[in-house]
């Protein structure tokens, strides 16, 4: 065995590293070569622990790389209790510096060149992705990995929703797409094809909406590709329901980071104008407003009757980038108390504050963080990721801060504020933080599977559905925690 590897340097670095583990056999043998070996060690069927690269979907943030941390320890862990070398175990933040691999296409022809010849499988995770190796070996062990295989827990829509831009309208159940909180696998026979179609082909939408369903098509392909095969041992149940004892990977609930941060140390901002004032600010007041210590509804006129504050931003019918960045100024100012974290939502935003406070206590606020449903846009071109607006928009004090002090600032009143955010977050080098928490359409709009598990945080949107009863049935906090301060209104304007 030599150590003298024909690889780029990154490829030198992983090799090395394998080399060590006696993982990857990183020599001169031609393509030719590896090709015959990944078809001797197909027709054994059993699929084997070095053969399967984990890919954990984690994030820069403090709070998530820990966390993925654990999670790849814990594979480790397994692996060396079975008496196993250790698994190659990858932090998708890790790869590289861009903050857009989290859409995992950019990352392909990365893994592609490095593991594409050597491994069957491409075992993708998200944080909250329990795997039981064993019995994981056996599920893949049924599929020939000589061929293109995509699997996964599925997903579907029961009607046309416009997250995934109402595509399939006749029958949008007939589409499945992966459960990402399951894990879910490519062979990497596809694994190259795809790679090589990212390096060749431009994508047909800039944007990033829902990765899931995107990936699926993607990998679909219009039906020149595989549709995804369902995998019943990949589960999206929680640990412990009680009913995963077939299952080879299940999900674990989302961490406790101890006692929820003080309603004191959050600030709300509402974005509002004259003409939504009689029916959805009626519905924040008589919902999720009374869980808030401190809010100010921020509109293009003053009604004392409210109260609203008038920025002295004109109002626009779409972008309100002058208004968001009249708030972010006014949180820093001597306006307001001085919070920890600003909150930031549409008039038609239903949000729980209980249920963000308990998860802001994951998160320091002495750390830029800007907490979400992340987008992306133009994420294979070098793009930059954002969270978007009607979900609401968390950020940290520090973070606001950071963005003023880095020059950003709206190219227009009527711009996009959450992507006008988002390019200023991406060259100050801040990261969006994804939350599945925050949802930027209804409930409607989402599978029943994904709503069932979570104690979401937000959703957006009146229309064709009643608010009330949405808040109550998806976001009402059932402890009543929080509810014994009413909100405190400032009313005085810039």
């Amino acid at each position: 065995m030599t150590s003298d590897c024909c690889c780029t340097w990154f490829t030198n670095i992983w090799c090395c590293f394998l080399l060590l583990l006696g993982l990857l056999c990183c020599t001169g043998s031609s393509e030719k070569e590896g090709t015959k070996q990944v078809e001797e060690r197909t027709s054994d069927r059993q699929t084997e622990l070095d053969q399967v690269v984990f890919v954990i979907q984690s994030q820069k943030n403090a709070h998530h790389a820990h966390w993925a941390e654990q999670q790849r320890q814990d594979l480790l862990h397994q692996a060396a209790s079975l008496q196993q070398d250790p698994p190659v175990v990858l932090l998708l933040h890790e790869l590289s510096d861009y903050d857009g691999n989290w859409s995992i296409l950019p990352v392909l022809p990365l893994l592609s060149t490095t593991f594409g010849k050597r491994c069957f499988w491409i075992f993708f995770m998200e944080e909250v992705t329990v795997v039981k190796i064993p019995r994981l070996l056996q599920v893949l062990s049924r599929f020939d990995a000589g061929k293109e295989w995509f699997l996964g827990s599925p997903l579907h829509d029961d009607v046309s929703t416009i997250i995934h831009h109402y595509m399939f309208f006749d029958d949008p159940s007939n589409f499945k797409y992966p459960d990402f909180t399951a894990g879910w696998a490519v062979s990497c026979p596809l694994l190259n094809r795809l790679a090589e179609r990212v390096n060749s082909e431009s994508p047909k939408s800039d944007f990033t909406i829902d990765l899931k369903h995107e990936i699926a098509l993607y990998v679909w392909h219009e039906g020149r590709g595989p549709s995804l095969t369902p995998v019943p041992e990949f589960c999206g149940e929680v640990f412990d329901s009680g009913v995963t004892d077939h299952c080879a990977t299940v999900v674990t609930n989302l961490p406790t980071c101890g006692e929820p941060v003080k309603q004191e140390e959050v600030f709300v901002a509402v974005k509002t104008c004259t003409k939504f004032h009689g029916d959805r600010v009626p519905v924040v007041k008589q919902t999720w407003a009374r869980d808030a210590a401190y809010l100010e509804y921020y509109s293009d006129t003053t009604d004392p009757s409210i109260p609203t504050i008038d920025l002295g931003i004109p109002n626009t019918e779409r972008g309100h980038c002058g208004k968001t960045f009249a708030i972010l100024k006014r949180f820093i100012s001597n306006s307001v108390p001085e919070c920890h974290w600003l909150v930031i939502v549409d008039d038609d935003t239903l949000i729980s504050l209980p249920r963000l406070r308990r998860l802001l206590s994951c998160y320091n606020p002495k750390e830029a963080v800007c907490l979400g449903e992340r987008y992306g846009y133009g994420l294979i071109q070098n793009g930059y990721s954002y969270i978007t607006g009607g979900g609401g928009m968390v950020l940290s004090r520090t973070a606001v801060r950071r963005i003023f002090s880095g020059g950003c600032r709206c190219y227009s009143n009527d711009a996009p504020d959450d992507m006008v955010l988002g390019m200023c977050l991406s060259s100050l080098r801040i990261p969006a933080t994804h939350s599945p928490l925050f949802h930027q359409a209804r409930p409607d709009d989402y599978p029943k599977e994904f709503l069932a598990r979570l104690e979401h945080i937000s959703f957006h949107k009146h229309w064709n559905m009643d608010p009330v009863k949405v808040y109550k049935r998806w976001l009402m906090d059932t402890a009543g925690e929080g509810r014994k301060y009413q909100s405190r209104h400032f009313k005085e304007e810039l």
